[in-house]
């Protein structure tokens, strides 16, 4: 997997996750409305988390970013990108609760989508998220995402069984947000 970079907007430092990140993050990990739609509920073990975060089991090989205000101050977003597929990306985030309603997501992703597809010469970047989940499906269409699907009961969760959907963005179509 590629190195993770350091990212820049004009509020916010995305940069590579390291020691101490799971403190600002743990408000998000933890809320039952922040993973309300994630595969797994919750955590309420913070050595769990701290594992998960930093993939103590070596089996994910995707990259994380966490983005802290350029004024100082903890991480209030996590993105990640992965990918499987030769130039294609599946990205993935969240947002510490209390920074709803700021434009965080919309600015840091804009940063990574155009750094994946402009630098790092990706070709395609999906996202998969629950339909339930207005406020992420709404990000990634203001994004220019097409929605290309809607699958019933891909996945069991802590919630039951839950659909997904597609949203798919290729290269030529990005205009950076």
């Amino acid at each position: 997997m590629t190195k993770t970079p350091a990212l820049a907007t004009p509020r916010f430092n995305c940069r590579p996750l390291q020691r101490g990140d799971e403190r600002a993050l743990w408000p998000a990990f933890s809320s039952d409305e922040a993973m309300r739609y994630w595969g797994r509920g919750p955590f309420d073990d913070r050595d769990e988390f701290r594992d998960y975060l930093f993939d103590k089991g070596g089996t994910w090989g995707g990259r994380t970013w966490v983005c802290e205000p350029k004024e100082g101050g903890a991480p209030v977003f996590r993105m990640v990108a992965s990918s499987d597929v030769e130039q294609v990306a599946e990205i993935g985030y969240i947002l510490v609760p209390g920074n709803e309603g700021r434009g965080i997501a919309r600015e840091c992703l804009t940063a990574l989508i155009t750094h994946l597809f402009r630098t790092e010469g990706y070709h395609r970047i999906f996202a998969d998220v629950d339909p339930r989940n207005r406020r992420s499906n709404a990000l990634l269409e203001r994004l220019g995402f097409t929605r290309e699907g809607h699958l019933r009961h891909t996945m069991k969760t802590h919630i039951g069984w839950c659909d997904t959907a597609l949203w798919g963005l290729l290269s030529d179509e990005w205009n950076e947000g």
